[in-house]
């Protein structure tokens, strides 16, 4: 069966004629002129089409749209386009920016701007030079000279690989004594040493990965999995881990562990239970933003059920630096909650909130309970219903809401309404988004972008969640947000049931 594509106003083939030569004889059909618009869903939130505006160039020179047309579309792939990914310099602070990209250096170590050239006369591949010799090299798109494509990356790698060596020369070699490779892997392999389960429905897996635990800061979180050829097969199925967003709860940098919550929703989060003692692991991490934690100010947590594992480095970091600490944590059910003593110690007073009655009966003389939501126990404390407060949330100046993207929409919405009398003073708003995931590695694949709306200009615009996942609580598109976190529900939902079917036939699962 011959299937026909279009390839709908793709600019970027202009690098590579024979692309498109060989794209014609394919039978794609180049559609000019046209820019997307709309995309319309069916009932079901299904892709229905395609809306494009035909763009026309008037007498002034500009393209304005004369009319639409809309194509019969299943599926519609974004392409989010090719930004140099400079992260490292926002983060960093020693690599300097030439526009969008990297600021190159000479072997001298001065700043130098490159020919816009793919052959510049002088291959200046060096971004950032160290006191004692060494440097740190940069090419691709990441170079004005060899941006654009994968040919003229190719070639900068050519030109700058003499640099390369010539600093390489100037240095004498390390000597390693005996003991020196088996010190490196116990740096930078991680291995399981042990899980625990903390409630019907959360895991905790501790890895020890002593670089990765030094590394960590409140706010950050990990990617888990267990390698493919060591997985367990059962029925033809290799129980290999997708990558995994795991929240890094503790850390213990001078034992070199680190302490992930796990939620069990079926699938690749269900296989870490069946991991054991010993076994070698893919940790990438940390990654994301850490969260602000600035001293002297009095601060509200509201975490809800996985959120509160995020949030226990976060509080406590947050005390050390002097701050108060208001903690609101719900649950869903009572035995949902874990590590009670762990949040008591990330806050100056907590306000434990569950569905299921009679609630959670506070462990400190200044701590409070609700049977409710998470809403009902902010209003219930901060209006006196609790008892006198002894940390008022007029107070309040930063919040910080980790949980489902319901219960933070919720919180945020409530923050506009009948909570804005209690925490008018706070300023700062935040939420911890978990978008949809896949490389994790900031600004990359463009799996976690998510949509934030202006609340004065209504203005629309999209950040890298797994860059920075503290956003601000009254920007975030949490319609948006629901729609991405469910587009892949039924996949979901049958591999939840296949794994249950491999677990159980495994043993590694009653039933």
């Amino acid at each position: 069966m011959a299937y026909r594509r279009r390839l709908i106003d793709a600019p970027s083939y202009t690098l590579n004629h024979e692309e498109v030569e060989k794209a014609l004889q394919e039978g794609i059909t180049i559609a000019e002129g046209l820019s997307p618009a709309a995309v319309e869903v069916d009932a079901f939130g299904h892709v229905a089409a395609l809306v494009m505006d035909r763009m026309v160039r008037g007498e002034d020179g500009r393209w304005t749209p004369a009319d639409r047309v809309s194509l019969p579309a299943r599926c519609v792939l974004v392409a989010a386009g090719t930004q140099p990914n400079t992260v490292l310099a926002r983060e960093d602070g020693r690599l300097a920016l030439d526009g969008k990209w990297f600021q190159a250096q000479t072997e001298a170590g001065e700043a130098v701007s490159p020919e816009r050239v793919a052959k510049p006369a002088a291959a200046d591949i060096l971004v950032y030079r160290h006191g004692d010799g060494r440097a740190v090299s940069f090419f691709g798109d990441l170079h004005p000279s060899f941006a654009g494509n994968v040919v003229k990356a190719m070639g900068g790698a050519k030109q700058g690989y003499p640099v390369v060596s010539r600093l390489l020369a100037a240095r004498p070699p390390a000597v390693a004594d005996d003991g020196f490779v088996d010190r490196l892997n116990g740096l930078l392999r991680a291995e399981l040493v042990r899980v625990e389960r903390l409630t019907p429905t959360i895991v905790e897996v501790v890895v020890r990965a002593p670089l990765a635990a030094r590394a960590f800061k409140p706010g950050q979180f990990y990617r888990l999995q267990n390698f493919e050829s060591l997985a367990p097969r059962v029925a033809g199925t290799c129980l290999a881990m997708e990558g995994l967003a795991l929240t890094g709860a503790w850390t213990d940098p001078e034992q070199g562990l680190i302490g992930l919550i796990v939620l069990e929703m079926g699938g690749s989060s269900d296989l870490c239970a069946t991991l054991e003692p010993g076994a070698p692991l893919v940790l990438m991490g940390p990654t994301g933003a850490p969260t602000e934690t600035p001293g002297g100010e009095t601060v509200l947590l509201v975490g809800g059920g996985l959120g509160n594992a995020v949030l226990l480095s976060i509080g406590q970091a947050l005390r050390a630096a002097g701050s108060r600490v208001v903690y609101v944590a719900g649950y869903k059910r009572l035995a949902d909650r874990y590590k009670a003593a762990d949040i008591e110690r990330a806050a100056d007073l907590v306000v434990w909130a569950c569905d299921e009655a009679p609630g959670f009966p506070p462990g400190r003389p200044q701590d409070r309970s609700v049977t409710g939501t998470i809403v009902e126990a902010i209003s219930a404390y901060g209006e006196g219903r609790l008892g006198p407060a002894p940390i008022p949330l007029e107070a309040v100046e930063r919040v910080i809401v980790i949980g489902s993207d319901r219960m933070m929409a919720a919180v945020g919405a409530a923050r506009r309404g009948p909570l804005a009398p209690l925490l008018g003073r706070a300023k700062v708003a935040l939420g911890s988004i978990n978008s949809p995931m896949q490389c994790m590695m900031k600004e990359i694949c463009a799996q976690c972008l998510q949509p934030q709306i202006d609340p004065v200009t209504g203005r629309r615009s999209v950040v890298f969640s797994c860059f920075n996942q503290d956003q601000p609580l009254d920007r975030v598109d949490f319609a948006a947000l629901d729609q991405r976190l469910r587009q892949n529900g039924v996949q979901e939902k049958l591999t939840a049931q296949w794994i249950d079917h491999c677990l159980r036939a495994l043993g590694a699962r009653a039933g």
